[in-house]
C-alpha cells in the first residue's frame, strides 16, 4: 500500500496514508518548505494560511495552519461544468399513483406535534403484527416540535412533515395530531390538497375516545392493502439519491466522497437526480459549485442561499469557519476550506440544475443543492423529505444513525470498515465504483437492506425562538 498521496500537482501538502511517527494516518505533511503566512494548498485549492514556518516533510495541522475564510467573500459566475453522457437503466420499484416510484413499501405514522409521540410509538409497536406480504415496515417518525414555534419555524415544520409524507417510499401515511397545536391537521390537509394523495389519513387524539385503537384500525386497513403491492421495472430516471457526509476524516475527500461523486454522475446520466446539502460545509468551496450552476438564475439562487447562511452566523455572533468538529480534526481535517473541498466531491462532475429551499421537493432531473445545515440527522432528513428514496452517507469516523429512508453508510478507510462492520455497508478505500453502484441498485430493488435500516429517525432544522 502506498504510504502517501498527492492529490493535485498544485498542492504543497500531501496526505499520509499510514501512520508514520509524528504524522497520523490521514493527516497532511508539507511537500516543501512553507513560510509563515503562505497559503497551504490541497485539492489544487487554498485550504488556509500557515501560522508558522513549516519545513518539508513536517506535519501540517491545527498547530501551524488556520482558515482564511471571512464573511465578506465576493462571488462571480464562470460556468465550468462537464456534460454527462446519457444511458438507459432500470430498477425494481413500487410505482405510485403520482408517477414516482418508491424503493420501500413502508407505512409512516407521523405526529403533528411532540405531545403525541408516545401515542405514535405505541401504534408502531402494536402494529408490527400487521407487517406481512411485501410491507417493509411500519414506523413512527417522532419529533419534539409542532407547537410553540413562530414565523418561519412554524411554516417549516409543516412543510417538512408534509414532504416526508410525500416521499414515494411511503405506501400509506397516518398523521396523528393532538388537536390544540400550532401545526394542526387543518393546515397540513390544506398544504397537501394540491397533491391529490388518497394514501393519507388523519385524526386528532382529543377527538376520539381511544386514540390507540383508532390509530390501529387505520393502520390495519393500510397494511391489508399494502401487503399486496408488487415491485415492477421502473426507469432509473425515477431514482433520486441524497448525498451526505458525516464524521469526515482525512480520507473522506480521497476515497468515499469522490466515489459517491462517480455514482451521482451515473444516476444523473440515467436521467435520475441527486441532491447535495450541508450549506455551511460548502464554505470555502462554494465558488467551485457556483461555476457548475447550469444558468445564471441557478447561480443567483445558490449565491443567495450561501449568503443567507453566512448572515445567520454573523447575526448570532459566530464566525463562518466554526467548523471542523473535534472528530474531523482528529481524523486529519484542519480547516473548513479543507473539509468543504472534500465535501463537494460528492456532487460529481454534472451541472447543478436547481437550488431547493428547506422542505421543498425535487422538481428537476440532475443535481440540486438543498438549503439545510450540516448536522447529520437534520440534513439527512431534509434530503429524504426533498424526495430522495435513499441517502448515500460517507463517513471516516462512523455513526449508527439512519433517517427515514435507507441510509447507505460508506466508510472512507479500512480501519473503520473492519471495526464497525455492523454500521458500515460499503468500504470505499479500494475505489470500487461498480461495487458501490451495484449496492445502490440492490438497495433500490429491495435485495439489500442497509445495516441501519431498522432505525427510522427524523430531525427538524429550527432557527427561531420557542414559546
Amino acid at each position: 500500500m502506498k504510504d502517501e498521496v498527492i492529490i493535485n500537482g498544485k498542492d504543497n501538502v500531501g496526505v499520509r496514508l499510514t501512520g508514520n511517527g509524528e504524522i497520523p494516518a490521514g493527516h497532511k505533511f508539507a511537500l516543501k518548505d512553507i513560510k509563515k503566512g503562505e497559503y497551504v494548498v490541497k485539492y489544487g485549492e487554498i485550504i488556509g494560511k500557515a501560522t508558522a514556518d513549516i519545513k518539508k516533510g513536517e506535519w501540517v495541522h491545527t498547530h501551524n495552519l488556520k482558515s482564511r475564510l471571512d464573511e465578506n467573500a465576493e462571488y462571480s459566475y464562470s460556468p465550468a461544468f462537464t456534460a454527462i453522457g446519457k444511458r438507459k437503466e432500470t430498477f425494481l420499484g413500487y410505482k405510485r399513483k403520482n408517477g414516482r416510484a418508491g424503493i420501500r413499501n413502508d407505512i409512516y405514522v407521523i405526529p403533528t406535534v411532540g405531545c403525541v409521540n408516545n401515542v405514535c410509538r405505541r401504534i408502531e409497536r402494536l402494529s408490527q403484527k400487521y407487517i406481512t406480504g411485501s410491507i417493509d415496515g411500519i414506523f413512527a417518525l417522532t419529533h419534539q416540535f409542532g407547537c410553540s414555534q413562530l414565523g418561519q419555524d412554524n411554516d417549516n415544520i409543516k412543510k417538512l412533515l408534509c414532504a416526508i409524507a410525500l416521499n414515494p417510499n411511503a405506501s400509506f401515511v397516518l398523521f396523528v395530531g393532538l388537536g390544540c397545536e400550532n401545526n394542526g391537521l387543518d393546515g397540513i390537509k390544506e398544504y397537501l390538497k394540491p397533491y391529490g394523495r388518497d394514501n393519507i389519513a388523519y385524526f386528532n387524539c382529543q377527538d376520539v375516545k381511544d386514540e390507540i385503537e383508532y390509530g390501529l384500525d387505520i393502520i390495519r386497513d393500510f397494511a391489508d392493502k399494502a401487503k399486496d403491492f408488487k415491485r415492477q421495472t421502473v426507469d432509473l430516471s425515477e431514482l433520486c439519491i441524497g448525498l451526505k457526509c458525516g464524521g469526515s476524516d482525512g480520507y473522506s475527500g480521497l476515497t468515499a466522497n469522490p466515489l459517491v461523486g462517480k455514482i451521482s454522475d451515473r444516476v444523473v446520466a440515467a436521467g435520475g437526480s441527486a441532491v447535495l446539502t450541508e450549506i455551511p460545509e460548502m464554505f470555502g468551496a462554494e465558488q467551485l459549485l457556483m461555476n457548475k450552476c447550469k444558468t445564471r438564475e441557478v447561480f443567483e439562487k445558490y449565491r443567495k442561499t450561501i449568503a443567507g447562511f453566512k448572515n445567520d452566523y454573523v447575526r448570532q455572533g459566530f464566525p463562518v469557519y466554526e467548523n471542523p468538529s473535534p472528530g474531523n480534526k482528529k481524523g486529519g481535517i484542519t480547516t473548513l476550506e479543507e473539509k468543504s473541498l472534500g465535501c463537494v466531491e460528492k456532487a460529481g462532475k454534472a451541472e447543478i440544475v436547481d437550488v431547493l429551499e428547506y422542505g421543498e421537493i425535487v422538481g428537476k432531473q440532475g443535481v440540486s443543492v438543498l438549503s439545510a445545515p450540516g448536522n447529520d440527522l437534520i440534513a439527512a432528513t431534509a434530503l429524504a423529505a426533498s424526495g430522495c428514496q435513499t441517502v448515500l452517507f460517507t463517513t471516516g469516523r462512523g455513526t449508527p444513525f439512519s433517517t427515514f429512508v435507507p441510509t447507505v453508510k460508506i466508510a472512507s478507510n479500512n480501519a473503520l470498515s473492519d471495526f464497525k462492520d455492523n454500521w458500515i455497508d460499503f468500504n470505499a478505500y479500494p475505489m470500487d465504483e461498480e461495487g458501490l453502484y451495484d449496492l445502490l441498485i440492490k438497495t433500490a430493488n429491495g435485495e439489500y437492506r442497509t445495516k441501519s435500516e431498522d432505525i427510522r429517525e427524523i430531525a427538524f432544522y429550527k432557527t427561531g425562538i420557542t414559546l
